[in-house]
């Protein structure tokens, strides 16, 4: 069964989740923080060696208008760079709203504080759940596919 990583890159942490294609169910992982960011693409890369998946699908934070904003280029260019340096299938997936699904999977359980620490790897779970039941496998771009070279 086709397991896949998700990231919810952000600026301090990457949320990491893992599901498969066979029963499409997405589970969070960790949070990676991003400091020191020169190696978080290696720490990204051990931790896909680990899980052995078919891919790995970073969370594309689309404007509510459909448009790439800032926040959106920077998740390309990481998920990019991501694919070059670990060889993986790298894709990118809508992930509008999971941040919402988060905090509304996590409200009255947790402390604001410990709400914070688990909420990016809860996202990825949400948006890499969506990706898995939606066949994201089949249908979603890869980071180049967005990135217009000038």
């Amino acid at each position: 069964m086709p397991r896949w990583l998700a990231l919810d890159h952000g600026h301090k942490r990457i949320g990491v989740a893992v599901g498969n294609t066979e029963d499409g169910f997405a589970t969070p992982l960790s949070v990676l923080n991003t400091e020191p960011s020169a190696d978080i693409h290696e720490r990204i890369c051990k931790l896909s060696q680990e899980y052995d998946p078919a891919g790995i699908v970073v969370g594309l934070p689309l404007n509510m208008d459909d448009t790439i904003g800032p926040q959106a280029m920077e998740a390309l260019r990481f998920a990019e760079k991501l694919a070059q340096h670990s060889g993986l299938d790298v894709r990118m997936w809508d992930e509008r709203l999971s941040s919402f699904d988060a905090d509304k999977a996590l409200a009255g359980h947790l402390t604001r504080k410990k709400r914070r620490a688990h909420q990016d790897a809860v996202a990825a779970a949400s948006f890499l759940q969506d990706f898995l039941q939606g066949d994201g496998p089949k249908n979603a771009k890869h980071p180049a596919e967005f990135i217009t070279k000038d």
